[in-house]
């Protein structure tokens, strides 16, 4: 049985090597699997990060268009704003405006009467100059006529005197 004992002994290393074998091909294919897990790792995280990429430049992309919007609509309430403002910025110069010119006319009115005011002033007092220099020229000839009446009188009482000194 020696034969029977080489065929068992070859068979044990048959099946060994056959077993290395199996397990050499079932490590290669679990290499196989794990190098293609790791490529479709790698390619699944590349693709993630593109995404993660596009998805950032697309936010980017929808926040600059929402600030352009906000922008854009800010922009026309602020034109909006300036041009009621300015509309009532006209309306307020214009009234004031009215009431400037409405001030010059009373003031040239009022400078108007305060000259004739003054003309009139004028002219009474020229007139009470006239009246005042008539009367002291009626005052100067009565007072004259009194003093030529005393004059007179002083000269006859004189005369009286002189002429009847004796008669004293």
């Amino acid at each position: 049985c020696p034969a029977m004992a080489g065929a068992r002994t070859t068979a044990p290393m048959e099946a060994e090597a056959e077993l290395l074998l199996l397990q050499r091909q079932a490590l290669a294919e679990e290499e196989a699997a794990k190098a293609k897990r790791e490529l479709l790792t790698r390619f699944l995280q590349e693709k993630l990060s593109r995404e993660e990429q596009s998805s950032m430049w697309g936010l980017h992309k929808v926040r600059t268009l929402w600030r352009l919007a906000q922008r854009k609509t800010k922009d026309q309430e602020l034109r909006q704003d300036i041009e009621i403002l300015s509309q009532t910025f006209t309306r307020v110069m214009d009234c004031k405006d009215g009431v400037i010119e409405a001030l010059v006319r009373d003031l040239e009115e009022a400078d108007e009467q305060q000259n004739r005011a003054l003309r009139s002033h004028l002219h009474l007092t020229d007139q009470l100059l006239q009246l005042q220099r008539c009367r002291l020229g009626y005052l100067e000839e009565g007072f004259s006529a009194q003093v030529g009446a005393l004059k007179a009188e002083f000269e006859a009482e004189r005369c009286g005197i002189s002429g009847g000194e004796g008669g004293w």
